[in-house]
């Protein structure tokens, strides 16, 4: 496969996810890839875990490289790790996929991939039922508490993205290579505004992925991932200036 086919790459950024990478490096691999799979390539981009992540993938009969600006126990961040992911692969689609997701299915790949035959679509978000603990919903805290409502007040045309932070994602390679990729957790969001800013709403289509559980991460981790999603946004709408701005309380946060 050359840069740029018809092929389709998919993208697996990893951060510490041992436990779950190497059972969906292998359903990709036994499902999706061969005698005839929609699957071209499996990249796992390794954004400086401490654990057994890269090895554990390698087994798994996935490629791994390592992202650019990591280093074990320091992360580049999450849309670094796309970068690189990006640019170490060759297929004309690129699909993202959360390696810390516990019930993995083709059908993440395969649903993502189905709003592509139409051309006028150059990205697809997935959207899912997030449980929390043992409640059937519950999850995407930082989606419900910070994104929907910011998105309501700053980028209403974007109200109609039900999990605009979703890490499952497919995008045409010729997308990806005309954005730039914020380099922590506010890619995903960042995508959808550089996107449709640039093609229009209907650019943007989604895929219903049914349920997805994954681990749960810590209110401090969430902080964080709150944070940059915001100063994210208020760079976008040109409120960046309120960030420098003393009386404000956003210079302290966290």
């Amino acid at each position: 496969m050359t840069r740029g086919s018809d092929g389709v790459s998919v993208c697996l950024p990893a951060l510490d996810e041992a436990p779950t990478v190497g059972r969906i490096v292998s359903t990709i691999r036994s499902e999706l890839m061969g005698a005839g799979g929609p699957v071209d390539e499996l990249v796992v981009v390794d954004d400086g875990s401490t654990d057994a992540t890269a090895q554990v993938a390698r087994d798994a009969g996935a490629s791994v490289v390592v992202a650019r600006g990591s280093s074990p126990g320091q992360p580049a961040g999450k849309g670094a790790a796309m970068a690189t992911g990006l640019h170490a692969t060759q297929g004309e689609i690129v699909v993202y996929c959360d390696a810390d997701v516990d019930d993995f299915s083709a059908h993440f790949v395969t649903r993502l991939l189905e709003p592509l035959s139409d051309p006028g679509v150059q990205m697809v978000k997935a959207f899912y039922r997030r449980p929390l603990g043992g409640s059937p919903a519950g999850g995407g805290r930082v989606t419900e508490l910070l994104a929907r409502p910011l998105i309501r007040a700053v980028l209403p045309h974007l109200e109609f993205v039900r999990q605009p932070l979703a890490g499952e994602i497919a995008v045409r390679r010729s997308v990806l290579e005309q954005v730039e990729f914020e380099p922590g957790y506010a890619v995903d969001l960042a995508l959808i505004i550089d996107l449709t800013d640039r093609y229009g709403v209907d650019a943007l289509a989604q895929a219903d992925l049914d349920v997805r559980h994954h681990r749960n991460r810590s209110l401090e981790q969430l902080s964080q991932q709150a944070e940059e999603i915001l100063r994210m946004v208020l760079r976008r709408v040109g409120a960046g200036d309120v960030l420098d701005d003393g009386r404000s309380g956003l210079r302290a946060w966290g």
